[in-house]
């Protein structure tokens, strides 16, 4: 796997975008993957489904700047 502005972060990061912790599933996270999809079902839950989407572009985000050598 790449670096940043990779096509695999790119494609973690669209992946992100549709069910959060996918992008970071597919860059080999787990742990991370867990995290986002944990937090994003606990953010669709208590906030009525508003505050799910910040989820959604945080995980994207985190995928899209992933940077295996730092």
């Amino acid at each position: 796997m790449a670096g940043k502005g990779s096509t695999a972060n790119v494609i973690a990061a669209i992946c992100s975008l549709i069910i959060p912790g996918l992008g970071q599933l597919t860059q080999g996270r787990l742990g991370k993957a867990l995290w986002h999809v944990i937090l994003s079902a606990c953010l669709w839950v208590v906030s009525f489904g508003t505050l799910g989407w910040i989820m959604h572009l945080w995980s994207a985000y985190d995928a899209a700047t992933y940077d295996p050598y730092a």
